[in-house]
């Protein structure tokens, strides 16, 4: 019934990650799978030092070829590595990676800016290739991870403008909470309750680029629906075919409505039967040439 998006397993046992998260195995993944209806998840290596322990993308691959009906993989690439330089040649790294089956980049989430040259630099060679790139965001250098953007997302604008070959999916709390305007600016990197009186950002961005695609996954994309079902309704239908159903699920026990939220809106007419059947599923076969079971 789904397709995840957005997933994260790692192979061997580890300590808590960012100091209190255990991150699941495969098989704890799985286990859940089967219980929300979820068929074949995206896995994306979670490689950056400011807070979690750098996984690598080979225990990526080996778990996708361990489980290939259930899983296909991302790569991620740090955008100082090889030469921490501005003309830093990828292609060593990004041909290897293509070449063993790597759909796309994510979590990409290094705590620099979108328009730091490195970054800069990065995307235009990811856009060559037409790979999908994941992004996540918050507000500020030097304070947990993600790329940095400004209130009104002007630098992701600014990469969505010059690199319209790049399929930039949107996830995390900096880049959801701009479903609506703004109370404040420090809501920016939280989960905004009050009701979207008025569209910000994000909504705005996806009808001026249609490079710009949705992560649904985590608190912060079920929230951005969930804090105006009214609203979420037209979001929803208005861009149905750049939105895709995700969980980020973590930890076992993890609670994550987002399935059940969408299945409410297909019952009681809000979502037609395509509509969910694209977000649940159809975009992420269509963005990622995924086999059709």
């Amino acid at each position: 019934m789904f397709i995840d998006i957005h997933a994260h397993a790692y192979l061997f046992p580890s300590p808590p990650q960012d100091g209190h998260t255990q991150f699941c195995t495969p098989e704890e993944l799985l286990e859940y799978y089967d219980q929300v209806g979820i068929e074949r998840g995206i896995l994306l290596p979670l490689i950056g030092p400011e807070v979690y322990l750098p996984q690598s993308n080979q225990e990526i691959l080996e778990i996708c070829r361990r489980y290939p009906q259930r899983f296909s993989p991302f790569c991620n690439i740090d955008p100082r590595g090889i030469a921490n330089s501005v003309w830093t040649d990828f292609s060593v790294w990004l041909d290897w990676y293509q070449e063993h089956g790597v759909l796309g980049v994510g979590e990409f989430m290094p705590n620099m800016a979108f328009q730091d040259p490195r970054v800069l630099n990065f995307f235009r060679q990811v856009a060559q290739r037409h790979w999908p790139l994941t992004f996540d965001v918050t507000t500020q250098i030097g304070a947990s991870y993600g790329l940095v953007d400004d209130p009104g997302l002007p630098q992701l604008e600014f990469c969505l403008r010059n690199f319209p070959d790049l399929i930039i999916l949107g996830h995390g709390p900096a880049f959801w909470s701009e479903m609506g305007q703004l109370e404040t600016i420090g809501d920016r990197g939280g989960y905004p309750k009050y009701p979207i009186r008025a569209e910000g950002a994000v909504p705005k961005l996806f009808r001026r680029y249609q490079n710009l695609w949705g992560d649904l996954s985590a608190g912060s994309g079920y929230n951005a629906l969930a804090r105006d079902v009214d609203h979420a309704i037209l979001f929803l239908n208005e861009f149905q075919d750049r939105l895709c159903y995700g969980t980020d699920y973590c930890s076992v026990g993890g609670e994550l409505p987002l399935a059940e939220f969408l299945l409410d809106l297909r019952k009681s007419g809000h979502l037609s039967a395509d509509v969910f059947e694209k977000i649940a599923r159809g975009n992420a076969i269509r963005l990622l040439h995924l086999p059709e079971k």
